[in-house]
């Protein structure tokens, strides 16, 4: 079969089975599965985790089950063995899925998929249900051009319970189970391309370092009338520390981390970033570097959310105490334990009023750099031409996946590539999270010719 026959036939595989991949992403996407049993109930989770367990072992995995991790979430992990001397990939994936926030904001049911203008709504559709249900039919596709023969290597899905909390169970889990796991190359499905058709290799990773920091200056709230102006309010001091956290052009300025770092690949041009973003009209972006300088080589601080009084019921009283929960994003070559102590003094220095602050470290991640190189690398750019018509570019990615250094550590000789249908309209994480199916279809198309080449 020559290259061009193959793609062809795999083509057209893949392109009979997008009903089914949308019957799938369906039933997932049906499933609430926010590893966070404040908010849903478990079992959630577990009917999710069950359901990916059994889909991998009907196409073939058939060593598949449930593996609890450290922080209590279920990893799923189904193989193959490889053919003798053929090597062994490992496909990433994670079942979980943000919460939905306001559910009030969503033009669609937040947990039923709903096709809108040519794209699939649901929570968890792109980030990372999609690519869940990208490798199944990438593996569904392959397994029927085989004729009943095996595969050509070996094959182990993994797909994570709680990727979104960052709990760190799969970071715990892989080193305990290195041989279960290993394999020569991994493909990272939680990524994905600079816009839809555009095939890209995500090779940069920011790392995260989450903290709450808590302001008190009362033993609890005071009426504003009697003792506001002189009572320290525990709110305006939370404010004005915060402020201290990015200076007037909107640059992070943790004073110890470096802000000034330049990204010398691919640029993110501003309108598309605009348009890509919801910027408003009129609204200037943040920080003097480009969009590329300030996703993906640069610390970034967002407040994620405030314990204060809500404007609605709120009294007139001066607050005793206030707490906010920070993000901190870092590049390549910012160590978090660096990061992190470098939060924690800016914090601890710049409270005004001599106010109690107690900073307290939530979660944490490394910044990861994926190689360039390699046999698996170069088929995989070979399988991305020849799916999409073009040939594959690079981008970095502000967000944060942890596990990528745990297994950069775990098997420093394995090749890492990230990849995956999460484009900028995706909106991952936000309301109305979307995917489009033509990324389902190519980047299912990618993996089945490169696990047929590799």
């Amino acid at each position: 079969m020559t290259d061009d026959s193959r793609t062809a036939a795999l083509r057209a595989r893949v392109r009979s089975l997008m009903p089914r991949a949308k019957a799938d992403l369906a039933e997932l996407v049906s499933y609430r599965s926010v590893h966070d049993p404040r908010q849903f109930p478990p079992e959630e989770c577990h009917r999710a985790a069950q359901w990916v367990a059994d889909a991998f072992a009907e196409v073939g995995l058939t060593d598949a089950g449930l593996h609890e991790t450290p922080d209590g979430s279920m990893a799923v992990v189904a193989r193959h063995p490889a053919p003798p001397g053929a090597p062994t990939v490992l496909l990433y994936c994670h079942y979980d899925v943000q919460p939905p926030l306001d559910e009030a904001a969503w033009d669609t049911p937040v947990w039923q998929l709903t096709e809108r203008d040519g794209r699939w709504y649901g929570r968890g559709a792109a980030d990372c249900k999609g690519n869940v249900v990208a490798h199944l039919t990438a593996l569904r596709a392959l397994r029927d051009s085989l004729d009943g023969k095996d595969f050509p290597v070996g094959i182990t899905l993994v797909s994570e319970g709680s990727e979104e909390q960052g709990t760190g169970g799969m970071e715990a889990f892989v080193p305990k189970n290195a041989e279960l796991l290993r394999a020569d190359a991994l493909v990272i499905g939680d990524c994905g391309n600079f816009a839809v058709g555009v095939p890209t290799f995500t090779q940069t990773l920011r790392g995260t370092v989450n903290v709450i920091v808590t302001v008190e200056t009362l033993a609890g709230p005071m009426h504003s009338g009697m003792f506001g102006g002189a009572a320290p309010d525990a709110l305006a001091a939370l404010v004005h520390l915060l402020a201290t956290l990015r200076d007037e052009q909107g640059n992070t300025t943790v004073a110890g981390l470096a802000g000034d770092q330049v990204w010398d690949g691919v640029q993110y041009p501003v309108e598309q970033f605009r348009a890509d973003a919801g910027v408003l009209d009129g609204v200037e972006l943040l920080g003097d570097g480009t969009v590329s300088d300030m996703l993906w080589a640069r610390p970034a601080l967002t407040i994620l959310g405030i314990d204060a009084p809500k404007v609605v019921g709120s009294s007139a009283a001066v607050q005793g105490s206030a707490a906010a929960r920070l993000n901190l994003r870092i590049p390549p070559g910012i160590e978090p334990a660096q990061a992190l102590k470098a939060l924690t003094a800016h914090l601890e220095s710049n409270v005004p009023w001599h106010a109690k602050v107690t900073v307290q470290a939530e979660a944490s991640g490394a910044p990861f750099r994926s190689g360039s190189s390699g046999p698996a690398r170069h088929a995989l750019e070979r399988a991305f031409a020849a799916a999409y018509g073009t040939p594959a570019t690079t981008q970095g990615q502000g967000g944060s996946i942890p596990l990528c250094t745990v297994f950069a550590e775990t098997y420093p000789g394995a090749e890492i590539m990230l990849i995956g249908v999460e484009e900028p309209s995706c909106l991952i994480h936000a309301p109305n999270e979307s995917v489009h199916p033509t990324e389902i279809e190519n980047i299912a198309l990618t993996e089945a010719l490169f696990l047929a080449t590799y």
